[in-house]
């Protein structure tokens, strides 16, 4: 069980530094939420309440994000609950453009497509999320790490699924290859948004063993300057 515990510890907490995190958020603002994600719902034709149902999670999240670009390195715990969070909203924008090709540019008045895309969103995000854990607590990522050989076939399930549930509700309610195209490449776009939540679990798991966490990375969570003059004292 010891080594098992220590298996999980050692391939989950694998960090990026506080400036590549910082890096991050600004390359996933601006192409993936708001160059894909927003910039589409300002075209023709225009739909006030669409964008806004975009854009108000957007902002918040976007308003969020600026501690971890001006002080990466004291906020390094919460910043992947932020990222987690990041993730959904993401995917959602991706959820909202969906809705807008469907119901505003080809003019569907059905609300099947509505509910069945619902549905899916959930399945994507519960799926991610439920993947990880099962990864995790099988040890599939310390494996991964070390390179062994393990199935890995249940681990496109919920991606697959939203996928191809994306392709059919395209193909039975729109005959435009263009829309169908442009809702298959949200959809892929939606995998790894998606994927990001599971950082909302990765934060929950830090928080509880942040004695651990501390005893592997001393310089976790600490301020810049404080993180400088450890490492002056060192030498």
């Amino acid at each position: 069980m010891k080594s098992n515990m220590t298996n999980v510890f050692s391939s989950y907490l694998k960090f990026e530094s506080p400036k590549q995190n910082k890096q991050s958020i600004i390359g996933n603002f601006l192409l993936f939420l708001y160059l894909i994600g927003i910039l589409p719902l300002l075209g023709e034709p225009f739909s006030m309440p669409f964008f806004l149902a975009a854009i108000i999670p957007t902002l918040l999240i976007t308003i969020w994000g600026m501690i971890y670009i001006f002080d990466p390195y004291k906020y390094e715990k919460s910043y992947y609950l932020f990222l987690g969070i990041y993730g959904i909203i993401n995917t959602y924008v991706y959820f909202v453009s969906i809705q807008k090709l469907l119901y505003i540019n080809l003019e569907i008045d059905s609300w099947a497509p509505f509910l069945f895309n619902v549905i899916l969103f959930i399945l994507l995000i519960g799926g991610m999320n439920w993947m990880n854990w099962k990864a995790l607590y099988s040890e599939t990522y310390y494996k991964l790490q070390q390179k062994t050989s393990i199935p890995v076939g249940w681990a496109s399930i919920a991606g697959a699924s939203y996928i191809i549930g994306q392709i059919i509700l395209s193909v039975v309610y729109t005959d435009s290859g263009i829309s169908i195209l442009i809702i298959v490449c949200l959809s892929l776009l939606s995998l790894f948004t998606a994927f990001l939540s599971i950082n909302i679990h990765r934060y929950f798991f830090i928080k509880k063993n942040m004695e651990k966490v501390q005893e592997m990375f001393p310089d976790f969570g600490l301020p810049k300057e404080e993180r400088y003059k450890k490492r002056k004292k060192k030498y």
